[in-house]
């Protein structure tokens, strides 16, 4: 997945270390991660307010990280994660997927079990 963003890839394809680590960190900031298009109280598209609002619904106390305020971080995480769309959810530093999987997930209470010790019931 090339990218034409400067910082982003080494010449072999990989992301620069100093981008690894930095999403690394973003990642590991939350115990549950969103990583989306503007920010939960104002999301630039549907995909990313739909997620927050299930997310919202089942009381889970989440960060997040605007993707479109960093190129850097934005297509960075396409590589990082091999998901090429946002929003992506992480939880526990592990990638869920994006909003489509999310919905599945709550449709089979899946999702509940996933984000447990994180939602106050």
């Amino acid at each position: 997945m090339p990218t034409s963003v400067p910082g982003v890839i080494t010449s072999d394809g990989e992301l620069t270390p100093e981008l690894r680590k930095q999403l690394e960190g973003l990642v590991a900031g939350h115990q549950v991660m969103l990583f989306m298009k503007g920010v939960p109280d104002a999301p630039r598209c549907g995909f990313s307010k739909a997620i927050c609002e299930i997310l919202r619904d089942k009381h889970v106390a989440f960060g997040s990280v605007d993707v479109l305020a960093d190129d850097r971080v934005r297509e960075g995480m396409k590589l990082y994660s091999d998901w090429p769309t946002f929003p992506q959810l992480y939880v526990r530093g592990d990638l869920v997927g994006g909003l489509d999987v999310v919905k599945q997930l709550d449709a089979t209470g899946e999702l509940m079990t996933a984000l447990q010790p994180h939602a106050k019931l």
